[in-house]
């Protein structure tokens, strides 16, 4: 645990709201008020850890259609779900309309064989609210009344080529009429452990319609696998409501408003309905055959077991609604429900407080909503992960041996790999696991509503259970062993930098000098596997960029040789002046960092100089001719080819930049006395950068691989909107590609890349991502704070036409401020109130009951701004928060 830095009422003469007292509980250990939280996720079928199939088929081996009668291994589902820190016990919704032929309690969605662009949720459900504390919860799950279309979902998505649009469920037409339900789901909490639930059912059709509401308490299935047969009980209590019991965390008591039936069963797979088994018992799916089948033997007599469920059959009036109300708490309650009405107005009231006191210089409501509901999401994302490898190898003694293949198959060399922990995941539905670099992202816009746990987050992928003893990081559980672009300490600098700002200066030097051992650790994982002739130009493989190659670039190539990649080597000219940076801030304070400041500006400058000429022999990955960056292809005969793709690849040179003021020179004079000496010593490498003897604004000396040519250049191209600069943010891919698509030959392979704004037209990476034309996030946030770095050095005297072309000069800030504008725009109401994220759907831009719900996709259409991708991406697409904040 990062030690909290959070200044006190009296240190600040601000008063504290009731969210940041509860956070400064938490973080001083007083209150354990993230002991529950929304951890449950959307989806647990279909995932590497329940995959325990030879061929590594997870999709098919554990299906949605499994997952009401088959118990998962390692985590739960469930809908708008709550559980403890871990899994222990979950709280969740199941509903029916009395059409369905499957009870609704887990949100359905394509495998990636079955959708068109691989898998893709079909649901409409949106985070609307979330306070960090977890005592105030909102979300919305949209229920059609008419049975749901799981089959006509499938069929028309499996017709449907790369080149059309998904078919999503709007597009059924079961919403045209307005006969579904708005169900409101939200959560109060009075006390650590002490929770309330309330869902609000609204008809919005204008027929009276029935509903039938089942709030499901579960226990995660700990007791088949061999290792504890201890079973936890929920059971019915004499005075009503169910008793709980589980050994870690004790007695809990469950009470339910008004007098639905209970209902119990277990936790366990349905061997007879599944296998075929002559196997007796109440199981996991007894609810659905109770409710949708009226099968009275399915669930358990006694009225114990390890599910449970307060079973509420309701008539909504037209237009009407309906409540139904359940608290769950450590301490009996003779009147459960007296104050129940007045702690979620209290909660709803503090969070408005938090949320006015984080956005008091935003005066635009429309900007207040957006970011609002973006954090939201990021809270609502948090999920626990549980995935042990050599358990998961191995197989466990309860159960059969799993096939012997596995043992050498995927992410069999993670062996030291062992989480269970809480987790930022970037999706819970399409990535319910966490992926390295998207977390880093996720951390910049957590740090601003709860810096511990950003902080923590960051920690946790550098400790010993994530990272493998060779220094990677982990990568995602499709395969550990996958290479991410390496920001954390980029991250980590970002969060520490936000909490200074917030803390009148102070900032968390513990958590920076933890983290820089480990990342130190990491670096050199980087030099050593990912520079393959040691001159400081780097491969990586696909760097999380997916498709934006000409090649899959972490695979063999067709003619062998390898790619010297101007993204990997830029990437680690990035990390060496990240690193730089936080052992300057570390020797302010401990000499000793001065020496490690000194090694990475050093490695720095020797990677500047392998990006201009590589291994001394004329070649770089700058192309004198066309003024950018690109790859080269290196062929076994030792030719080198550049592969000229216009693409963000030829941009990520922009981040690396480090800004120096002589200020903190002058505090350090065994880095200044080292650093001078270098640069009179290597004048080679000192003029590949910046002109260090020509100091900027303020006296300050710029770190860049950029010198001011370059940097226009490379300007020009992005502000370019024929090229890179798109209405909402910068391309991922040059729409000069349209009309003239890139195209090399390999091993007597044509292979080419043409600008594709929308979804992917090629399978290339599973084909749910596509980097050859859409607008993300997470890059263009990196360009402005990049951009806002060099302004900081040139001052506004440096002018640029932006948009290129257009005679009108920009100083470098004001770009960045365009930049941050247009990104904003695609969830901003344009002049006739419509917002681009949601494109031509007229429902969603206008429906009083859709337009204000705001979904924050994977990336966005290149030329017109729609969502695209999994919609529910409040990871780093959650990064808007950040732009939306006024600047210090």
């Amino acid at each position: 645990m990062t030690k909290d830095t959070f200044q006190s009422e009296t240190e600040t003469g601000r008063p504290v709201s009731a969210e940041r007292r509860r956070m400064l509980d938490q973080n001083s250990g007083e209150a354990a008020w993230r002991l529950w939280g929304p951890y449950l996720s959307e989806r647990q079928w279909g995932t590497v850890r329940e995959d325990y199939s030879k061929n590594g088929d997870a999709w098919d081996y554990f299906s949605h259609d499994q997952a009401r009668s088959r118990a998962y291994r390692w985590g739960e589902d469930g809908i708008a779900g709550l559980c403890d820190e871990k899994q222990w016990l979950c709280l969740g919704l199941a509903l029916w309309n009395g059409q369905d032929a499957i009870l609704k309690e887990r949100l359905f969605g394509l495998t990636n064989e079955e959708g068109n662009h691989g898998e893709d949720v079909k649901e409409l459900y949106y985070y609307l609210d979330a306070t960090p504390s977890h005592a105030y919860l909102k979300m919305l799950y949209k229920y059609p009344q008419q049975a749901f279309p799981y089959t006509a979902l499938v069929e028309e998505n499996r017709k449907r080529g790369r080149d059309r649009p998904e078919f999503e469920l709007l597009d059924t037409g079961l919403f045209d009429d307005n006969r579904y339900f708005d169900v409101f789901i939200e959560y109060a909490k009075a006390g650590v452990d002490d929770i309330l639930m309330l869902v609000t059912a609204h008809n919005r059709g204008g027929d009276l319609a029935p509903l039938h509401v089942l709030p499901q308490l579960w226990f995660r299935n700990t007791w088949n696998w061999g290792y504890d047969v201890i079973r936890p009980t929920l059971a019915a209590a004499e005075t009503g409501g169910i008793q709980i019991h589980q050994a870690d965390l004790g007695d809990y008591h469950c009470y339910f408003d008004g007098d639905p039936e209970l209902l119990f069963c277990d936790n366990e797979t349905n061997l007879r309905h599944l296998y075929n088994q002559p196997v007796d018992g109440y199981f996991k799916d007894a609810l659905h055959d109770w409710v949708i089948n009226g099968n009275r033997q399915a669930v358990n007599p006694e009225r114990c077991g390890t599910k449970a469920a307060g079973h509420y059959r309701l008539s909504v009036p037209a237009h009407g609604k309906v409540e139904v109300c359940l608290r769950l708490s450590k301490t009996r309650n003779a009147q459960p429900f007296h104050d129940f009405n007045e702690l979620f107005t209290l909660r709803r009231d503090e969070a408005d407080d938090f949320y006015a006191e984080l956005q008091a210089g935003m005066t635009d409501a429309e900007a207040r909503l957006i970011q609002r509901q973006a954090l939201a999401g990021m809270i609502w994302s948090k999920q626990f992960y549980y995935y042990d490898i050599p358990q998961w190898l191995n197989g466990d003694p309860g159960t059969i041996a799993p096939p012997r293949e596995r043992l050498n198959g995927r992410n069999s060399d993670w062996q030291h790999l062992n989480n269970a922990d809480i987790v930022s995941m970037p999706d819970t539905w399409e990535y319910p696991w966490y992926a390295a670099w998207d977390l880093a992202f996720h951390c910049v816009p957590l740090a601003m509503i709860d810096p511990a746990f950003a902080k923590n987050q960051l920690l946790l992928m550098t400790r010993e259970w994530y990272m493998h003893p060779n220094g990677q990081m982990p990568a995602y559980e499709w395969k550990l062993g996958d290479v991410n672009p390496p920001v954390h300490a980029w991250a980590a600098w970002e969060v520490y930098q936000a909490e200074c700002q917030s803390n009148g200066g102070i900032g968390d030097l513990d958590f920076l000098e933890r983290i820089m051992h480990k990342l130190i650790i990491n670096f050199t994982w980087w030099v050593n596997r990912k520079d393959a002739d040691d001159n400081n130009v780097f491969q990586g493989g696909f760097l999380g960029l997916d498709n934006i190659g000409v090649f899959d670039r972490s695979a063999p190539l067709p003619g062998g040789g390898h790619i010297d990649q101007a993204d990997g080597t830029s990437w680690m000219a990035m990390y060496c002046l990240n690193l730089m940076r936080i052992a300057l801030e570390l020797a302010l304070h401990n000499r000793v960092y001065e020496d490690i400041a000194t090694k990475f500006f050093e490695h720095f400058l020797y990677i500047a100089k392998a990006m201009s000429d590589i291994s001394d022999q004329h070649i770089g990955l700058w192309d004198d001719d066309d003024q950018f960056f690109y790859d080269v292809l290196r062929s076994p005969d030792g030719t080198k080819i550049p592969l000229k793709v216009r693409s963000m690849i030829g941009l990520i040179p922009f981040y690396a930049v480090e800004v120096i003021g002589p200020e903190l020179l002058d505090k350090l004079p065994d880095f200044k006395r080292r650093m001078k000496w270098f640069l009179d010593y290597r004048p080679d490498l000192a003029s590949l950068v910046s002109d260090w003897n020509e100091p900027g604004r303020g006296n300050r000396h710029l770190l860049s691989l950029l010198r001011g040519h370059r940097m226009r250049k490379l300007l020009q191209r992005m502000l370019d909107e024929t090229e890179f600069l798109s209405g909402f943010g910068v391309r991922s891919l040059s729409r000069a590609h349209r009309d003239q698509p890139y195209v090399v030959s390999c091993a007597s392979t044509p292979m080419s890349v043409h600008y594709q704004p929308g979804e992917a037209e090629s399978g290339m990476f599973g084909g749910n991502s596509n980097w050859r034309g859409p607008v993300w996030f997470p890059v263009n946030y990196l360009l402005i704070t990049s951009l806002r770095r060099f302004a900081s050095f040139y001052g506004e005297g440096f002018k640029i036409e932006c948009p290129t072309g257009s005679g009108r000069l920009l100083s470098i800030n004001e770009v960045a401020d365009e930049l941050s504008r247009r990104l904003i725009r695609i969830f901003r109401k344009d002049a006739n109130g419509c917002r681009p994220a949601y494109g031509g759907d007229e429902r969603l831009q206008n429906d009083p009951h859709f337009k204000d719900y705001l979904l924050f996709h994977e990336y966005f259409h290149g030329d017109e701004g729609h969502g695209l991708g999994a919609s529910h991406q409040t990871g780093w697409t959650g990064l808007v928060a950040k732009l939306l904040q006024p600047r210090p």
